[in-house]
């Protein structure tokens, strides 16, 4: 990753990144003509970078539009800047706030590292150009951070055939071995110890048993629980998916990857808080020893559950992860999981659906807005509940033949593991976790580490409250 830095002189570049408005070009660039904007076809189009040559160096010019938003600014800038060693980008104009937007996104907006295949990015070092009142501005928070997103997305990225429940456990406890975390790792013993049946179920037909990670930092008396899905693959089990739909279930595991690094930035920044973290970890795989449709599984919190469709297993894992949390108790439960394709359809890609009770939803609104993340809350209709009504077990995992409101059906399935009174959110992430298309805001291509910064911000709103 390069260097961020800030100065108040600009340093010898090749390049300077500034921001076109639809008023004309900002701070160093105010000079450049309007003729000379036409020539090399400068707009201000959000996003759309224009190289124009210099005298001693040449202008980035980054379409902003009416506003600029720095963190996408900076996201840009560094994008169109791979092929150069160094850059400046000049926030001149800037506030503090702003300058810490920048430099969240100048840390954001990089190509993911990639170890199979040679990096084509040259970019080290990237210089931040601000008024002198701001040259002693702490920005080491906002890189730190940042930083937790990038490894979490490099994890997201990686292929199954390198990454499963136990690895994953690895890496997790390998990442906090220097920072006040208690790490325990439950392997499939263990697990039948402590009755959780869905993610024991879940994993039963993989040759790579699963795993729960509970991850405790305890900075604080108000306490945050998270608890993510991660399938570390998913086939869809035997309720097998067509084949273009298993391209891409590497992404399966993106709550855990969340819910991790969130804690291992909370307790990098030292926020006094308290955080228990749970990643839910399997394997769903189609063998001869594979849960079956209609097989019914007990979960630790004691319901039964029907399975009618052994795609739909990332609330069966959530389930298990969400009643270890309920045990202790916290004041605040968030949920963070690639859970239902009908997300996608109600939202897009780049909206995650929010569902559940109590001051969590507000809080978790609130976050997201803060740092720049799309929300959207949506209902859990009282009427469709019924529709997990089995008449075998306490309750089924799906409905079969209904395709009306899968998101908010699979809501409810959580809802049955935390209290009625609990302050409890429940994040859908299956749109925003990964991104097919063109890199844009400070998302890359792949995989965007989604929701991470939201429950940064989360804890930090809690000790500051």
């Amino acid at each position: 990753m390069h260097t961020i830095s800030l100065s108040t002189i600009s340093t010898p570049a090749s390049h300077v990144a500034a921001a076109l408005t639809d008023t004309g070009p900002q701070g160093l660039a105010a000079n450049i003509t309007k003729d000379t904007l036409e020539h090399f076809g400068a707009l201000s189009k959000s996003e759309q970078v224009t190289r124009i040559p210099g005298e001693s160096s040449a202008f980035l010019m980054v379409g902003c539009g009416a506003d600029i938003n720095y963190r996408n600014f900076a996201a840009a800038a560094v994008r169109s800047a791979k092929d150069l060693a160094e850059l400046v980008i000049d926030l001149t104009l800037a506030s503090e706030s702003e300058i810490l937007e920048a430099a969240e996104g100048a840390a954001l907006g990089a190509e993911t590292p990639n170890s199979y295949k040679v990096s084509k990015t040259k970019l080290q070092k990237l210089t931040l150009l601000v008024k002198p009142e701001f040259e002693s501005l702490e920005i080491e928070r906002v890189i730190q951070i940042a930083t937790q997103v990038v490894i979490a997305r490099e994890l997201i990225n990686t292929p199954a055939n390198d990454l499963w429940p136990q690895k994953l456990a690895e890496i997790a406890a390998n990442h906090a071995k220097h920072l006040p975390i208690e790490v325990e790792i439950w392997d499939d013993e263990r697990l039948v110890e402590e009755k959780c049946g869905g993610i024991l179920g879940v994993g039963r037909g993989s040759v790579r048993p699963p795993r729960l990670v509970k991850m405790t930092y305890r900075g604080g008396s108000k306490h945050l629980g998270l608890v993510g899905k991660g399938i570390t693959f998913d086939t869809g089990g035997l309720s097998l998916k067509p084949a273009e739909s298993m391209v891409g279930m590497k992404y399966d595991m993106a709550g855990a990857a969340t819910v991790m690094a969130a804690i291992l930035a909370i307790a990098q920044q030292q926020i006094p808080v308290t955080v228990t973290a749970i990643m839910c970890l399997a394997e769903n795989m189609p063998s001869g020893q594979a849960t079956r449709p209609g097989d019914v599984l007990k979960m630790r919190n004691g319901k039964t559950v029907e399975v009618l469709n052994t795609d739909a297993e990332g609330r069966l894992v959530l389930g298990d992860g969400l009643t270890v949390l309920a045990e202790l108790n916290p004041d605040h439960i968030v949920d963070v999981a690639t859970l239902t394709g009908a997300a996608t359809i109600a939202l897009g890609n780049r909206y995650a659906g929010l569902m559940g009770r109590g001051s969590a939803i507000e809080l978790v609104k609130e976050a997201g807005a803060q740092v720049g993340e799309l929300i959207w809350e949506m209902p859990l209709p009282e009427e469709l509940r019924p529709l997990l009504d089995s008449d075998l077990a306490d309750i089924a995992n799906v409905k079969i033949g209904n395709r009306a409101g899968g998101m908010l059906i699979a809501g409810w399935f959580l809802s049955e593991f935390v209290a009625d009174d609990a302050s409890w959110a429940h994040l859908d992430i299956a749109g925003p976790a990964n991104n097919d298309n063109a890199p844009y805001g400070v998302v890359p291509k792949g995989a965007s580490g989604v929701a991470i910064r939201t429950l940064v911000q989360l804890a930090q709103n809690l000790a500051d409250n």
